[in-house]
């Protein structure tokens, strides 16, 4: 028999790092420490400030921060908005249940149209109305609505403070520390993404590595958010690392444009490979200048002056190495300045991004489809742990429905209730009964919650999992002041919440979400509606917010499975923003010759003629495609120097359009099947 298992080294407690024990015993003694106090305080359910400590629990100060101003202001939210709706309404139980679903089905929409504390806050304003209106349906007192209500955002506060104050006592890394490191780390990975994608070839590998690319630089959005909250240095610096992100998508953008432009580049100068690999290399040495740089870049120029392709690749080239050591410029300056220091980068904005209406409002409408028929079923059978059921189903419909897979979560939070239910059972009527003080429980509770938290950081697969046991745990074991041990209403209570989620289970799957290939759908006409506004006279978005607008429509499908549809999101993005680069610099292209205006104001409206928020006009974009290339050889042969210039811009416009060619056109295509 193999007994290693038993060596302490193979033991989650062996195995575990320096880094595993401040965050497990941190988050294990902060919900320890909040259940005692609201034990203390004489509160009726303090389990629920061990639950509010669980949710908090993040490995970073500015998480915790962010995490807790948004449940504090949840809580405070959804206690109002309970005492309002039940306090007017809970004397007639139809018009109780309307109102409820209404709210949640708000607060749902609300919910899935952010991707921040906004987000959470009104998630959580959902199902803390819930939690506090939904028990009130058995008790004939309305006026004990307002000490639920109080006790409820009390418990909630309780543990929120809790977890702040072991983040003090065992602090973790910080935030400001690792958002640097990855920025660094994202800066220099660019120069490893250029020499994949400015090689001749076309693989899934390219693909993919653009996509994750994509994701990292727009996550990374989120590290700076917690970095705001973590540290006023970093609030002080927020423009700048504003304006690093938006440098690092335009380095994207510049990469993907030159590769384009040597795929369509069919007789490129064979040095010039060779001659890349170096620039490379000679980028990537930290004691690099830019001259080094700029007579490296001299050899790349172009011999003949009337070689437009050479032109035009060598000032796009150039413009990606001083960008990039500008970033990196900004990188050091940025590490490097004192707390008290200021600095003045060039303003921008925060990353744009898109909100799916039409998919927030099948969510929101999925939510009061549960509720109202939960509440029904409720009102029917006058089952008294039928309050339950509604508070899980409002808490899955609420939480879930923002999820890449819905249907996924919602299984594995009914298996967590099914393992919850036996555990509690045992912990419950096994132990607490035999028990007469709260310290004697904590010492059963204490390790058990080290463990927990050591397989959900070991065990990265079931990481998930185990989160849900450990938030959840305090709701099924029910540590209550006073203690209750009723059997027949923890069976009832129980199986309520198991039925809740399941009646979710059910609803997302009759009332699914948009499939994959629907959102690309809807995500391609939204690009293409952006981009028609790009070429109005005042376009509304600039060329950076257009950009992040852009990399964020992407980013929607980077979970996705279906990878025709990936595929078509990120052509149509990337064909796009390289559009719009050349319009905004036709925009910016100045001559003194009247004719060379007018053949820039020209491509502009060759390209209103070619795009629709339908599709494409693959008749106008043939027209197009010819008359760019006639531009290109005429211009070429111009005597003045900037029609050479021009057409090199006009030539990029023409390798982007190309890639249209392919896409299926605006007015064959049945409604149904356009991209």
């Amino acid at each position: 028999m193999n007994l290693s298992w038993l060596e302490w080294r193979n033991t989650p407690w062996g195995k575990a790092t320096a880094g595993q024990w401040r965050y497990a015993l941190r988050n294990s003694i902060a919900m320890c420490l909040a259940l005692s106090i609201a034990y203390g305080l004489d509160l009726d359910q303090p389990y629920w400030a061990m639950t509010s400590a669980a949710v908090v629990s993040f490995p970073t100060v500015g998480g915790v921060i962010s995490k807790s101003l948004g449940r504090i202001a949840g809580s405070i939210i959804g206690a109002t908005a309970s005492l309002i709706i039940a306090g007017h309404t809970l004397n007639d139980p139809w018009l109780f249940t309307f109102a409820m679903a209404t709210w949640l089905a708000t607060c749902t929409w609300v919910s899935c149209q952010y991707q921040n504390n906004v987000a959470y806050a009104f998630a959580l304003a959902g199902y803390t109305a819930a939690i506090i209106a939904f028990p009130m349906v058995n008790t004939l007192e309305t006026t004990e609505l307002w000490d639920i209500a109080q006790a409820r955002v009390c418990e909630v506060i309780v543990g929120i403070l809790c977890g702040a104050f072991m983040m003090m006592v065992l602090p973790s890394t910080s935030d400001g520390e690792a958002l640097l490191k990855a920025l660094k780390n994202m800066h220099d990975r660019l120069l490893e993404h250029a020499s994949m994608l400015w090689k001749p070839e076309t693989t899934d590998a390219i693909r993919t590595a653009h996509e994750s690319i994509i994701g990292q630089i727009l996550t990374m959005n989120l590290l700076r958010i917690q970095a705001f909250w973590s540290h006023y240095r970093f609030r002080q610096q927020n423009q700048l690392l504003n304006y690093l992100l938006h440098q690092q998508l335009r380095l994207t953008s510049i990469i993907s444009s030159i590769r384009r432009m040597l795929l369509n580049w069919p007789d490129a100068p064979a040095h010039l490979w060779p001659l890349l690999e170096t620039l490379l290399h000679d980028l990537a040495r930290p004691e690099v200048s830019k001259y080094e740089i700029a007579r490296l870049l001299h050899q790349m120029m172009p011999e003949s002056p009337d070689d437009y392709r050479h032109r035009a690749f060598w000032l796009r080239l150039r413009y990606f190495c001083w960008l990039w050591l500008d970033g990196r410029r900004w990188l050091w300056r940025l590490e490097t300045t004192t707390p008290v220091e200021s600095l003045s980068p060039p303003g921008a904005p925060s990353l744009a991004r898109h909100t799916d209406n039409a998919e927030n409002s099948w969510s929101a409408f999925r939510t009061f489809c549960v509720i109202t028929l939960t509440g029904a079923w409720c009102i029917a059978t006058q089952w008294e742990a039928g309050s339950a059921a509604m508070t899980l189903a409002a808490i899955c419909c609420v939480l879930y429905s923002a999820s890449p897979s819905p249907t996924g979560s919602v299984s594995m939070l009914l298996r967590t209730l099914g393992l919850l239910s036996l555990f509690s059972f045992m912990v419950k009527f096994g132990l607490m009964i035999q028990i007469t003080e709260l310290w004697q429980f904590l010492i059963f509770l204490l390790p058990l919650l080290v463990t927990m938290q050591f397989f959900k950081l070991q065990h990265k697969k079931y990481a998930g999992l185990w989160g849900q046991l450990i938030v959840f745990m305090g709701s099924f074991i029910s540590v209550t002041n006073p203690p209750e041990y009723d059997f027949a209403d923890f069976l009832n209570t129980n199986l309520a919440k198991v039925i809740g989620v399941a009646l979710c289970w059910v609803a997302f799957s009759l009332l699914r979400p948009s499939s994959d290939k629907r959102k690309g759908r809807r995500h391609i006409r939204a690009l293409r509606r952006g981009f028609i506004d790009q070429l109005s006279r005042k376009p509304q978005r600039n060329e950076g917010a257009f950009e992040s607008l852009v990399y964020h429509h992407v980013s929607q499908l980077s979970n996705s499975k279906d990878a025709l549809s990936r595929r078509w999101l990120l052509r149509w993005g990337v064909v796009l923003l390289n559009c719009s680069h050349v319009v905004w610099q036709l925009r910016a292209w100045e001559t003194r010759s009247d004719p060379l205006s007018r053949v820039r104001d020209i491509c502009i409206t060759t390209l209103r003629d070619v795009m629709s928020e339908r599709g494409v006009r693959q008749r106008p974009l043939a027209g197009a495609l010819a008359e760019l290339q006639k531009m290109c050889d005429t211009l070429s042969r111009h005597h003045n120097p900037t029609a050479r210039d021009l057409a090199g811009i006009i030539w990029r416009l023409h390798g982007s359009l190309q890639q249209l060619e392919q896409a299926v056109p605006a007015d064959e295509a049945p409604p149904q099947a356009k991209s």
